[in-house]
């Protein structure tokens, strides 16, 4: 108080001055991210039927809508590490499903920095929550050493006057609808309260490759309530903003995770599993785009930073998909890898025409033994069909003991991904192509996910897992895991 009181008046009144046009005349745009979980486009704007979602609708039609947007990882953790670095989980080392969370840690290469790091050294207030919004942080689930500092507060109305924020909202999505009939019914309450009905079963028109069961059917309905729920939170979020007086200097980016959660969806690299809406609205977003070239859920890392003015680390392999001299991609590329305790190894690369999809562990059934899938009353449903003769060749395709070590699909012809052609001779020099696309893909990123995991690696998460496990699962559940976990160890020994 001494110093202030020794200065001159003049330049105390200068100072206050400029302090106040620093810290209210940042006009740079908030970005607000979006992200609900287990969720696949079905939405109007991409072309659902069924149900209405009146705010994700009203974001697209003033804004761009990509119809083209896809995960380079189908599953929660890996897909969360890619786009909150805007790296490919492959590159990085966070390829395994929940990994790096026991004595084995796994730690970022130097170069790579987090979004909300980049963020919040640029000045930007950071925040990350569940909604509605509450004072704990929301969901991460990042497969690598992190610091939690990076996250301001769980709130963005925390941020100072005139400071600009990055936010993130983690949503529940397609997990709303839980895993059998006592969550169905409880989405489908929630939908009554907010829209007075609940969708009608019979509305439901299910993709061909699953058997019009009961439970699938009523599942999938409950599904399409968990849109309309996620659809009601968008329009929430934009309540929230407008009442703020932030709405227009905001951009909101509306994405999810990765696919619905079924039997060919998460986990699985056919679309149903990597295909995902990407919604932009905001400053510098001219309304009515609809863009129909591929790009990468990574690429909101750049697109994000580009937007605030922040530069786009040379090491980062997101692309800002908003640049007046973007290159637009000619192909997507995709990596599935252990899921909990599930063994996998899978890798895709999709054109505009053709998805090629290369399996390495072959001498494995598609369905493995995974105590998360394996409990949800839609894969008892189908296994229960299979087993009594019930599924048509499409239907059964999951249930073979061994996989072909290629996959090559007519996207045109063939949406939904059930004839492979890898075997025809028409289609060989596509075969080829796609091959060597995908081998230049995993040498160019430098892919992890080539050598297999470590037995140490492994050993290490799954102590964490079991030991969750005995805190919270029944004793059976627990029994299922242990048991899966001997049968990885057992076709690992085995060399396959």
């Amino acid at each position: 108080m001494k110093f202030a009181h020794s200065l001159p008046l003049a330049f105390l009144t200068v100072l206050a001055t400029c302090w106040l046009h620093d810290t209210s005349a940042d006009d740079r745009p908030n970005i607000v991210w979006i992200i609900p979980d287990d969720m696949s486009a079905h939405f109007s704007c991409y072309g659902e039927t069924a149900i209405e979602t009146p705010n994700v609708d009203a974001l697209a039609k003033g804004g761009v809508q990509f119809n083209h947007a896809y995960v380079t990882a189908p599953v929660c953790s890996t897909c969360r590490s890619a786009f909150i670095t805007g790296m490919y989980q492959t590159t990085i080392r966070a390829h395994h499903h929940r990994s790096g969370r026991g004595t084995e840690k796994i730690v970022l290469p130097k170069d790579v920095a987090m979004v909300p790091k980049l963020f919040q050294d640029a000045g930007y207030h950071t925040s990350i929550t569940g909604w509605p919004i509450n004072d704990r942080l929301g969901k991460t689930d990042y497969n690598f050493e992190w610091d939690a500092k990076i996250y301001d507060s769980a709130d963005w109305s925390d941020h100072a006057p005139g400071q600009p924020f990055f936010a993130q909202i983690q949503t529940q999505g397609g997990k709303l609808r839980g895993k059998d009939a006592k969550g169905w019914d409880k989405v489908a309450t929630a939908a009554k309260r907010r829209f007075g009905k609940s969708t009608p079963i019979e509305s439901v028109v299910l993709p061909p490759y699953y058997p019009n069961h009961p439970d699938i059917v009523r599942d999938w309905a409950a599904y399409l309530d968990s849109v309309r729920m996620t659809d009601a939170m968008v329009g929430d979020v934009v309540e929230m903003l407008e009442s703020q007086g932030v709405r227009e200097n905001t951009l909101i980016l509306f994405m999810t995770d990765h696919g619905i959660s079924h039997g060919r969806g998460k986990q699985f690299l056919y679309d149903e599993g990597l295909h995902v809406p990407l919604v932009l609205n905001g400053p510098g977003i001219e309304p009515g785009t609809v863009r129909d070239d591929l790009v990468e859920h990574i690429d909101i890392a750049a697109l994000s930073l580009a937007a605030a003015g922040i530069d786009i680390p040379d090491s980062m392999q997101a692309q800002d998909i908003l640049a007046a001299d973007y290159e637009r991609r000619d192909a997507v590329f995709a990596a599935r890898d252990r899921c909990d305790e599930t063994v996998d190894h899978i890798r895709s690369v999709r054109t505009d025409h053709f998805k090629y999809i290369r399996n390495f562990l072959p001498n494995r059934p598609y369905l493995q033994p995974c105590a998360y899938k394996d409990a949800k009353a839609i894969l008892i449903a189908l296994r229960e069909s299979n087993a009594a003769g019930r599924l048509n060749d499409d239907q059964s395709l999951l249930f073979q003991e061994t996989r072909p070590e290629e996959e090559l699909y007519d996207l045109e012809s063939d949406p939904h991904e059930l004839h492979n052609l890898a075997d025809d001779s028409e289609h060989h020099a596509t075969l080829i192509a796609l091959r060597g696309k995908l081998n230049d893909w995993m040498e160019r990123t430098n892919d992890q996910g080539r050598m297999p995991e470590s037995e140490a690696q492994y050993e290490s998460d799954m102590k964490v897992y079991l030991d969750t496990l005995r805190r919270r699962a029944t004793p059976e559940h627990l029994q299922t895991v242990e048991r899966n976990i001997q049968w990885m160890r057992d076709r690992t020994a085995e060399g396959k």
